[in-house]
């Protein structure tokens, strides 16, 4: 076994993909979640998914089975717990599927999860790579699990929908953040078809292949925008929106994808932009600093772009106020932030 030592191995600096995997199955309704490895993966999981949906006023706790692997499974194999735990979970009133998430344990002792997921139970299992022991982020786990359950999907009648694709299940503001991109579609006259995975129903999935732009939460997403192209025939865009500029662009991208005159909508949201930003003309001229140590390049950029908008003077950090910068999406994420702009500025 070999691994590329810090710092070059980023995998052992981007979380979990164990977890990763878990942010998009745990969103399934009708289906049960089986982590095939020890019960301290699990625990941990739902340790952390019960707090981050707490934040977001969220309270109910996913449909999760461990497989509970113990040293003897370790060193003889754990698949007849895998074959347990699968039919434990299919036979439970209204499942309607499975899905296997493997853990590094059993990366490391060699199962053949993807040949017993393949057994019959009655319900469908999908099988998601999930052992990041040897390379993997978060971010792979939740781009395998993605892929996994668009697999079950077959190619349809194109309708005039979007898809939202990805969303960060346990980021603060998730539905803040939907709403505005739903809001913005809107202007074009587009309702969304899916959240793929968001609160979906197990046969929903069957829809994925129905409309006709996806829109990826963030460029992480690529390779699962690639994979929907390739197998259902559906252009993408990369990212939720950013910035004032970038969210005019969003709609004219959205527009241009799926041949809309988008000129009304634009117009809608420059007159927007402009009623938000004379809100905020008590910041004008002052002389404040961005917080660039905890900002991804386009989060400073469109934070750089609103406060040239607003005529903000930059100043030496250190002697003035420094701004919080975040991945303010659209219109109404710039104007959450301005409001955290307007209590740092006057603290």
């Amino acid at each position: 076994m070999t691994s590329n030592p810090l710092p070059a191995n980023s995998s052992r600096l981007g979380g979990c993909t164990l977890t990763g995997a878990i942010s998009v199955t745990s969103h399934l309704r009708d289906t049960v979640t089986v982590v095939h490895g020890p019960k301290g993966c699990s625990h941990h999981n739902v340790s952390l998914l019960h707090a981050s949906w707490l934040d977001n006023d969220h309270a109910v706790l996913p449909s999760l089975l461990s497989t509970g692997l113990s040293e003897k499974e370790v060193i003889f194999g754990g698949e007849d717990a895998l074959r347990k735990a699968i039919g434990s979970a299919a036979g439970q009133e209204g499942v309607r599927a499975v899905v296997v998430l493997s853990t590094c344990v059993v990366g490391t002792i060699g199962d053949d999860v993807s040949a017993v997921c393949l057994e019959d139970y009655g319900v469908p299992v999908v099988s998601i790579p999930s052992a990041g022991f040897l390379g993997g982020t978060f971010q792979d786990g939740m781009n395998n699990a993605l892929i996994a359950l668009a697999g079950t999907a077959e190619p349809c009648q194109k309708e005039r929908c979007v898809n939202i694709i990805g969303e960060m299940n346990l980021e603060f503001e998730v539905e803040e953040n939907y709403r505005e991109v739903e809001r913005l579609i809107s202007l074009l006259h587009l309702p969304v078809n899916l959240r793929f995975v968001h609160n979906l129903g197990w046969e929903q999935i069957a829809r994925l292949g129905r409309a006709e732009l996806n829109i990826m939460r963030s460029p992480a997403l690529v390779p699962v925008g690639e994979y929907l192209k390739n197998r259902l025939g559906t252009p993408y865009i990369a990212s939720f929106p950013h910035g004032l500029s970038g969210t005019l662009s969003f709609i004219r991208e959205v527009a241009a994808l799926c041949s809309i005159d988008g000129q009304e909508a634009l117009r809608e949201e420059c007159l927007r932009q402009e009623e938000m930003l004379g809100q905020f003309s008590d910041l004008r001229q002052v002389q404040v600093s961005l917080d660039r140590l905890h900002s991804g390049e386009d989060e400073l950029l469109a934070a750089e772009e609103l406060a040239a908008a607003l005529d903000l003077v930059m100043g030496t950090p250190g002697t003035c106020a420094r701004l919080p910068v975040s991945a303010a999406v659209g219109t109404a994420g710039t104007k959450r932030m301005l409001h955290r702009w307007r209590r740092a500025a006057h603290a």
